[in-house]
């Protein structure tokens, strides 16, 4: 029955990329516009680089252009930003410093790295 499903993994990985760059880009949309909400810490230096990449990282993922080697860089990107900002402030373990969010984006990223960008893209790669 299951087996039926296969024929839809193409589109399946599409939404799997799109939610997840919308999501994404409301990230960094926080940090550089203040919308849907202000970020709660002044936003210079490494926050400032972190929202750039999220929003222009998020807008190239949504729409398929440069899938690959644009996941590839923001899966790098998430692993540092789980070490750096979540396991340095609140240990190591996700649920105690609130870094469930980072690995999940690190290891869909890194997925995506190998997968492309699935149906309704720009470009396939």
């Amino acid at each position: 029955m299951f087996d039926r499903l296969s024929a839809y993994a193409p589109q399946a990985l599409a939404v799997l990329r799109i939610v997840t760059a919308l999501l994404f880009i409301e990230s960094g949309s926080m940090k550089l516009f203040g919308f849907p909400t202000p970020f709660p810490f002044p936003v210079e230096g490494l926050l400032l680089v972190a929202g750039i990449l999220e929003f222009v990282g998020g807008l190239l993922i949504l729409v398929g252009f440069f899938t690959r080697p644009v996941a590839f860089i923001l899966c790098g990107f998430m692993a540092v930003a789980y070490f750096m900002g979540h396991v340095s402030t609140g240990g190591f373990f996700p649920t105690v410093n609130m870094g469930g969010g980072a690995i999940l984006y690190c290891f869909i990223f890194g997925y995506l790295v190998f997968a492309g960008p699935g149906a309704w893209s720009f470009n396939k790669q």
